[in-house]
């Protein structure tokens, strides 16, 4: 279901616990975006290069395959300059230093209105 007098932006979850993803997809889904699920960071740049119009990743830090969070964040600002970046972990704290820019870091557990209201706010 769509809010009203908001335009369809397209968000790309990334994350390799598929609980944590379904929920993520469904809040954002709930509040009027396309949204895009990926398990690993190799799925999620295939996602973003087959769906340009994705605005938004939302990524955790570890996760299986051949790269994590941080250096698919990295890789996404290289290709994807405009994208604006959400990198979420339960084991690790990032520095402002280790962050492409425009990146935003959540601990988890985080409550997804926050994010919401900060995507909000930097788009």
């Amino acid at each position: 279901m769509q809010k009203t007098g908001r335009s369809k932006r397209a968000i790309l979850v990334v994350d390799d616990e598929p609980l944590i993803r379904i929920n993520l997809a469904d809040f954002f889904e709930d509040e009027g975006f396309l949204v895009f699920e990926a398990e690993d960071a190799d799925a999620a740049i295939a996602t973003l290069e087959a769906n340009p119009s994705i605005q938004i990743v939302i990524t955790d830090v570890q996760m299986p395959g051949s790269m994590d969070g941080i250096k698919l964040a990295h890789c996404v600002r290289d290709r994807y300059s405009p994208t604006l970046l959400v990198i979420a972990s339960g084991a690790v704290r990032l520095s402002p230093e280790e962050l492409p820019s425009r990146t935003m870091f959540l601990a988890k557990p985080f409550d997804s209105r926050f994010v919401l209201e900060e995507i909000e706010r930097l788009t």
